[in-house]
């Protein structure tokens, strides 16, 4: 059977110099087929000239640079295109031959919704218990969704930057939605965790507002165990 289309999505911000080499790795390490799709802020003029030369597609998003940024322009990005998955990427990203093959293998044996890929930085992730760039099932992102209130079909658009991802994840998990394919291999290259990446102003900005992520983070929690709850009780009251 021929594997399904995945749309690599990719949130940019002020990093015109990692447009092409994230491209190049894309296109030197997937064999599906895929989209590419940079989602870009309108007054991010070098951002959007570097995307465009790349040969990919370029989205330039109808709001500004803002709190939310990263999840309004990734759930932006799932609303403009049409595959049946959905890669939640970066532009500080490598690619390894094979990745695309694994994390669809995973899907289509498990039927899970949102599928964790290794990173080889994050150390929840690297245990498989967390993702931080995932494929997900189009169908999952429209229903159920995502988020369990309707705050973003992919990420929740509450939060500053931080923890977007791990909402999306203990989401999955606490449904039962949720796998991780460790040989789906996406480098991530955050200054956290790589010492060769530099901070700069885009990681800054979505730094600043750590605690306050966290906070809402941690309150937000209570709606997905709520929800689990409620499942346990409503396969009880089947029974």
């Amino acid at each position: 059977m021929e594997a399904p289309s995945i749309a690599i999505l990719v949130p940019v911000l002020a990093r015109p110099l990692s447009a092409a080499p994230l491209v190049a790795s894309i296109r030197q390490s997937t064999t599906v087929q895929h989209s590419i799709t940079f989602l870009c802020s309108p007054e991010d003029q070098k951002e959007i000239d570097a995307c465009k030369e790349t040969g990919a597609r370029v989205e330039i998003c109808p709001f500004p640079t803002g709190s939310g940024n990263f999840a309004k322009k990734t759930n932006h990005g799932f609303r403009v295109t049409s595959e049946p998955f959905i890669f939640c990427g970066a532009d500080d990203l490598t690619f390894t031959p094979g990745w695309d093959f694994a994390a669809l293998d995973v899907a289509e044996a498990t039927g899970a919704g949102v599928i964790g890929t290794w990173d080889g930085a994050n150390p929840v992730v690297m245990k498989g218990q967390h993702s931080t760039h995932s494929l997900v099932r189009r169908s999952y992102a429209e229903d159920p969704g995502c988020t369990v209130d309707g705050t973003g079909a992919i990420y929740c658009e509450l939060y500053d930057h931080q923890l977007v991802d791990n909402e999306m994840c203990e989401t999955a998990q606490s449904r039962g939605a949720w796998a991780f394919a460790d040989r789906s291999r996406v480098l991530h290259h955050h200054p956290l965790y790589d010492r060769r990446t530099a901070m700069d102003p885009t990681y800054e900005k979505a730094l600043k507002n750590s605690k306050g992520d966290r906070i809402l983070f941690m309150r937000r929690r209570r709606l997905w165990q709520r929800e689990l709850r409620e499942q346990h009780r409503a396969a009880i009251r089947r029974r």
